[in-house]
C-alpha cells in the first residue's frame, strides 16, 4: 500500500478457540481460523451476534473470555507494542478528538504507532484520496458524520498496515466514499490481510474466508 516504509513481511493471524460473554452470557463459542498474507476474512451474522465483538478481539481493543489470537511475521510472534504498528483499525464506534483539528488527531496517533519517516506526505496523500484536505484544520467537532467515518479511514491506514480491519465499512459513506474504501479494499488485498465485519453480502464478498456467527 501507498506510502509504507518497511520491507514487506510475511504476517500471519491465528485465533484459538475464541469465545465471549458479556454478564455471563455467551455472545460466541470457540471460534478458530488463520490467516497469512495475502488473506482476507469476514464475520457475518444477524445483528447481536458478536461481529463487531469479534473484530474488537482480533484488532486487540477486547480481550476474549476465553481464547487467544496470536500474530506472527516470518514466524516469529509479535509482543501488543509490535502489533500496533502493524493492524489498522476502523469502527463506527472508535471516538476522535472533537476539539482537535483532523490534522492534531492524527499527529497524536503517529506518535503512539507510525514508523514512517514520511507521515506528512502520506497524511496529506490520505486527506486528499477521502476528500478532507481542505478541511484538515477544522476542529472534528464541525465533521458531518460521514466526515468523520471518512477520517477514521485516514487514521487506520496513515502508517500503511499490514492487516486491515473493518467493522461495518460503510457506516454514514456517500457513494463516492464507498469507491475510496472500495479501491483501498482491493489494495489491501493484493498482498496484506483484510479482516471484515459486516451483514453486507456485496462486503462480506470481498474476502476469501467467512465466519457465519
Amino acid at each position: 500500500m501507498e506510502g509504507r516504509d518497511y520491507p514487506m513481511s510475511n504476517i500471519e493471524i491465528h485465533a484459538r478457540d475464541l469465545s465471549k460473554n458479556f454478564n455471563r452470557r455467551p455472545i460466541f463459542r470457540d471460534i478458530s481460523f488463520s490467516l497469512s498474507s495475502p488473506d482476507s476474512i469476514a464475520f457475518t451474522g444477524k445483528n447481536g451476534s458478536g461481529k463487531s465483538t469479534l473484530a474488537k478481539i482480533v484488532a486487540g481493543v477486547l480481550s476474549p473470555t476465553k481464547g487467544e489470537v496470536v500474530y506472527q511475521m516470518n514466524g516469529k510472534a509479535l509482543t501488543e507494542d509490535e502489533r500496533k504498528i502493524h493492524v489498522g483499525f476502523v469502527s463506527p464506534y472508535l471516538n476522535l478528538y472533537d476539539e482537535f483539528t483532523a490534522l492534531e488527531n492524527i499527529a497524536l496517533l503517529a506518535k503512539m504507532r507510525s514508523n514512517h519517516s514520511s507521515i506528512e506526505a502520506i497524511t496529506e496523500s490520505l486527506l486528499k484520496r477521502f476528500n478532507l484536505w481542505q478541511r484538515r484544520d477544522d476542529n472534528v467537532r464541525g465533521y458531518s458524520s460521514g466526515m468523520k467515518q471518512r477520517l477514521k479511514y485516514v487514521f487506520a491506514l496513515v502508517h500503511s498496515p499490514s492487516i486491515l480491519i473493518l467493522d461495518e465499512p460503510s457506516t454514514n459513506l456517500d457513494n463516492d466514499g464507498m469507491n475510496v474504501v472500495e479501491e483501498v479494499v482491493k489494495e489491501q488485498l493484493s498482498s496484506s490481510i483484510l479482516v471484515v465485519a459486516t451483514n453486507d453480502s456485496a462486503e462480506a464478498n470481498w474476502c476469501k474466508q467467512v465466519v457465519q456467527l
